[in-house]
């Protein structure tokens, strides 16, 4: 089986950093248990939406994310068991194509170099299974696909839905 799998907020915590980031910027206590859905900017004052907007055009922000739970151990599973590539839009924004490397070469060394796609759309992937976040990936995927559960995605419908990577583990291993 070819699987491929989105970096941010599936494998990469963003929703987070953004967070983390905010309230360093703004002297604010925002939690994630506070957000019951949408992208985080749409969950704060207007005058401070901007600046999150912004999170992702620092150097150094997707260097530094944490790993979702679960996910290093459950990928190494599923890199031994299936043809698994890493598929992010890593040519969006300007550091990232370096930073989401050196990440992955951090957090998951087994996923060789070979086996790594920063593109732009992901519609062109062809292969049996798409994991991310983002339904507008998954809608123009030609394959099998599961909605990584984000709170900014937590209002869409119609697509199969994974909360965890155990929950991944026990569809796929």
């Amino acid at each position: 089986m070819t699987i491929f799998v989105d970096m941010d907020d599936v494998l990469a915590d963003t929703y987070s950093k953004h967070i983390e980031l905010y309230n360093k910027e703004h002297k604010k206590e925002l939690s994630l248990a506070q957000i019951t859905s949408g992208e985080v900017w749409q969950n704060v004052p207007e005058i401070h939406k901007g600046s999150i907007m912004e999170h992702a055009n620092q150097p150094g922000f997707f260097r530094d994310l944490k790993p979702i739970k679960d996910s290093q151990t459950v990928m190494e599973a599923l890199y031994a068991k299936h043809e698994v590539y890493i598929a992010t839009a890593a040519t969006q924004f300007p550091n990232s194509l370096k930073e989401k490397s050196d990440w992955l070469d951090q957090y998951f060394p087994f996923i060789t170099w070979q086996h790594r796609i920063m593109c732009g759309h992901k519609f062109i992937l062809k292969g049996d299974l798409l994991i991310d976040d983002r339904t507008y990936n998954l809608d123009k995927f030609d394959g099998d696909t599961l909605l990584f559960t984000s709170p900014h995605n937590a209002l869409d419908n119609g697509y199969t839905r994974v909360s965890t990577w155990l929950k991944i583990a026990e569809r796929l291993l």
